[in-house]
């Protein structure tokens, strides 16, 4: 039995985290840095314990303060939340030798998946689509230019160990071929100190779209249906709805299936998503997230499954409890993501409030926003019986919220609510440039 948990994140997540384990009746102990002293989740959690400064390389990201942390508070367990080191292979392998549960996949499923290329090869197994690409990592520059030349322009080269588009280029033709390749293999050995890279066709203009699953790692899994999460700027998503709109019931429930297959196939345990890219009538695999997403409160509402609780049982080992018949996808839920445009003091916050609203924040009046860490100021998620009915909702509830201090990305998230495309469910990857920039260009 796990009876107090170390929570090795910050922000929305860590709060959200330490309500689960009140729930659950488990004592919580918050791991931040000296930056986060005065937050929300260290005020509610049972316990705190500083493992350094501000910069995340001092604190967030020192695997061994973290697990320090975890022994001298006598916890059985660390959830690393969402980011920073939820999807690190080599930090759960620690936690396992340490003794201590991770609450999130094994460490040899994360370091499986955490490869682009491993990745395709176990979904091409498992019966999956995955984009045309190479069978392999790409061996030098010749090698790129050889496969390009038989898959066709534009094509698109991503660091194997990569996400959150870091050691990513667009490859428009043979010309640009040396730049791309050069720049990305520089920003895969920057960011993940992996300058291994893989080359696949570049669709354009696709559609993201991803499923929602847990697994126990002994055979059961079950999918809590699809999320569209093609609003993004610069690859980081702003809205994420389910069910994905204008999307086919056979290819809604083939994603679903190929998913489970794939979780099946990997053995996986605890909460999951599974990227997919959508093109036309086709779609092709892209990754496996193996932690809790961000926008993981979307699936939440309209199944009715609490994925953060979900998570925790499955670390204890009681196994899902769940058949994919006892799950029941229900109306309608869609999420806006907040975030600053700088860093200062926030002076006045309202969040919105109401029926069908719930908003996942850190944030209050006086709350510091520190640069060393990511923008993401609250999540506005609204349910409702149709679409038309939660885009209603949502417009209601971002007319609520004020937040003073900083810039934020509000009106923006305004004007895409308001669209044409958005509001007839045309979205696409390339949805926020059409809205946002060229709304700009014309004044």
């Amino acid at each position: 039995m796990i009876e107090k948990i170390l929570i090795a994140n910050r922000g929305e997540i860590a709060l959200r985290i330490v309500r689960a384990c009140k729930d659950l009746g488990i004592k919580s102990v918050v791991a931040h840095s000296t930056v986060d002293r005065d937050t929300m989740a260290v005020e509610f959690a049972d316990e705190h314990v500083c493992i350094g400064s501000g910069p995340t390389g001092e604190s967030y990201l020192q695997a061994d303060n973290i697990i320090m942390a975890a022994c001298l508070t006598r916890c059985d367990a660390i959830h690393p939340g969402i980011g920073f080191l939820s999807e690190n292979a080599a930090f759960a392998k620690q936690v396992e030798e340490a003794g201590l549960a991770f609450i999130g996949p094994a460490s040899d499923t994360i370091a499986l998946v955490g490869n682009k290329v491993a990745a395709r090869r176990i979904a091409r197994k498992a019966g999956v689509p995955i984009t045309p690409g190479g069978e392999e990592a790409l061996i030098d520059l010749d090698d790129a230019l050889r496969i390009a030349g038989s898959l066709g322009y534009p094509v698109i080269i991503k660091a194997s160990a990569g996400g959150g588009g870091r050691g990513m280029r667009i490859v428009r033709d043979e010309e640009g071929m040396a730049n791309a390749y050069a720049l990305a293999k520089k920003e895969a050995l920057l960011f993940f100190a992996d300058g291994e890279l893989h080359l696949e066709r570049y669709i354009q203009n696709p559609r993201h779209v991803e499923v929602q699953l847990l697994a126990d790692g002994h055979g059961a899994v079950v999918h809590l249906g699809e999320r569209d999460c093609s609003v993004q700027k610069r690859h980081q998503k702003l809205f994420e709805e389910s069910p994905a709109p204008r999307l086919s019931e056979a290819m809604r429930e083939a994603m679903a299936s190929a998913s489970v297959a794939l979780f099946r196939a990997l053995g996986y345990r605890g909460a999951g998503t599974v990227e997919f890219l959508v093109d036309g009538p086709s779609f092709y695999f892209m990754e496996v997230n193996a932690r809790l997403q961000v926008e993981h409160p979307v699936s939440e509402l309209v199944s009715g499954v609490d994925l953060v609780r979900a998570q925790i049982e499955i670390a204890q080992g009681k196994g899902l409890g769940l058949s994919q018949a006892d799950i029941h996808l229900t109306g309608y839920a869609l999420e806006c993501r907040i975030n600053a445009q700088g860093a200062g003091t926030l002076t006045r916050v309202r969040m919105p409030s109401g029926p069908q609203v719930r908003v996942d924040t850190f944030l209050e009046s006086g709350s510091v926003l520190s640069p060393h860490y990511d923008s993401l100021l609250a999540k506005v998620i609204v349910s409702a019986k149709s679409r038309d009915e939660g885009l209603a909702v949502m417009e209601r509830a971002l007319d609520e919220v004020i937040i003073d201090g900083v810039e934020t990305n509000l009106g923006e998230q305004r004007q895409i609510l308001a669209s044409k495309l958005f509001r007839c469910g045309t979205v696409t990857t390339g949805l926020y440039g059409e809205v946002i920039t060229q709304r700009k260009n014309h004044g």
